[in-house]
């Protein structure tokens, strides 16, 4: 079954969609957000959220990408877990350490409150796109899906210290690029 055709179940209303997204995207959709959350437990649910979700947004969304359109909203899904405080009593996943790596970019508190966040997203994905394929898979796989520096090292088979230079060095430049674009 395609991305199409799925998207027909839905729209039709047709129960099997719910079973027919969980066969093609549950195990994408589980690794999404068990590295948000870091518990199998909330990441089980997580994905029913989003089962649930999708059946409720589509229609009238009609994604074109279904796989980033379901990404995105597993996302959410897990980062509102996470902010109702669900999974911090079982550990937290990624997102406190990815966090953290990206303080010394981001502006502080008291300026990022008064920043437009539409600026800002664009300004980032137009840095994102000044950067080579490689780096910004490895951007976007710690920094919007939360993976773990090991898992990005043996999904893209470079060396797990090859990664984390990379991320110094792309967080650096993403420092420079929003300082000239007068964020910070």
């Amino acid at each position: 079954m395609n991305d199409h055709d799925l998207i027909a179940l839905y729209f039709a209303r047709d129960e099997s969609a719910a079973a027919e997204t969980q066969k093609r995207f549950g195990g994408y959709c589980y690794t999404i957000a068990y590295n948000i959350l870091g518990s199998a437990e909330d990441a089980e649910e997580c994905v029913n959220d989003v089962l649930l979700r999708l059946w409720t947004h589509i229609p009238p969304a009609k994604p074109e990408n279904l796989y980033a359109y379901i990404a995105s909203v597993t996302r959410s899904a897990a980062c509102s877990r996470l902010a109702a405080g669900k999974a911090q009593k079982r550990g937290g996943g990624e997102v406190p350490l990815v966090l953290d790596e990206l303080r010394d970019c981001t502006a502080p508190d008291t300026v990022e409150q008064q920043l437009d966040r539409r600026r800002l997203s664009e300004a980032i994905g137009r840095f994102l796109g000044t950067l080579g394929p490689q780096h910004r898979i490895i951007f976007v796989q710690r920094y919007w899906y939360c993976c773990p520096v090991d898992e990005i090292a043996e999904e893209l088979e470079i060396t797990k210290s090859k990664v984390t230079v990379t991320l110094m060095r792309t967080r650096k430049k993403l420092r420079t690029y929003l300082e000239k674009e007068g964020f910070l």
